[in-house]
């Protein structure tokens, strides 16, 4: 089995930092206008897709849910509201994105229910067997190591537990592929730019989908590392995807 990394793909190419510490960098520059631009960006479908990607909790009823590369908190937030497990514990390596999700949970009301943390997906501090289930949204691409990250994900999630992860791919679609690449190599740049002053932090959304294994490819990861009922969910013409696995 080959080992699958990501770390040649990087939001800044000149900066000697490792991917996992460009990654928390280019997040706290655009943390303030995140929520704003995915909104902005994906004319609201980030919203419907994060809904279905929880639906495939439902049967399960999680009592206690992990949510890796959290982020601000949207998808924790959303978990709850859906899923209302007892508790969900939310990490992320961007202090800056996490200082807005705390703010967030404690407007919403939901802290004694939603804890988000510092936290490294590839070296979670939980013990083996802690979780129901664990959801990802627009988390994995960032993985420096992917396979040491879905390992990781594997080992705290109890047996029969189970792994959501909600991802960009690309569409297969002639003429609606050529449609997508125009609108992620050169309108969400000059967006971003325009908007948040980060134009290189959405040309690395571009070239990190661009290189994600997704579909079948991801798929195949997933089964390698012993993950079980593997599937994947191509949503809006396969701009994202919705993975789901059984440890």
């Amino acid at each position: 089995m080959s080992k699958q990394t990501s770390d040649t793909v990087v939001p800044f190419e000149s900066s000697s930092l490792s991917k996992k510490e460009q990654v928390a960098e280019m997040f706290d520059g655009i943390s303030g206008r995140y929520d704003y631009m995915n909104r902005l960006l994906s004319l609201r479908l980030d919203l419907i897709w994060r809904k279905k990607a929880l639906r495939q909790l439902a049967k399960e009823k999680p009592k206690i849910i992990l949510d890796v590369a959290t982020g601000t908190g949207d998808f924790a937030i959303m978990a709850y509201e859906l899923l209302k497990p007892d508790t969900i514990i939310g990490i992320d390596i961007s202090e800056k994105m996490l200082e807005i999700g705390k703010e967030k949970v404690l407007k919403s009301g939901l802290s004694s229910h939603i804890q988000l943390q510092s936290g490294d997906s590839e070296a979670i501090k939980f013990s083996d067997n802690t979780f129901d289930a664990v959801t990802v949204a627009f988390g994995v691409r960032n993985f420096e190591d992917l396979e040491m990250g879905l390992k990781e994900i594997k080992r705290v999630l109890k047996p029969g537990g189970k792994l959501v992860i909600l991802e960009f791919s690309k569409p297969k679609i002639s003429g609606i592929t050529q449609l997508y690449n125009w609108y992620m190599e050169k309108l969400v740049p000059n967006l971003a730019s325009f908007l948040t002053k980060n134009r290189s932090a959405y040309q690395y959304l571009n070239r990190s989908v661009q290189e994600f294994p997704d579909g079948k490819k991801f798929v195949s990861i997933l089964n390698n590392l012993g993950y079980e009922k593997t599937s994947c969910k191509r949503l809006s013409l396969g701009i994202c995807s919705i993975y789901s696995a059984i440890k």
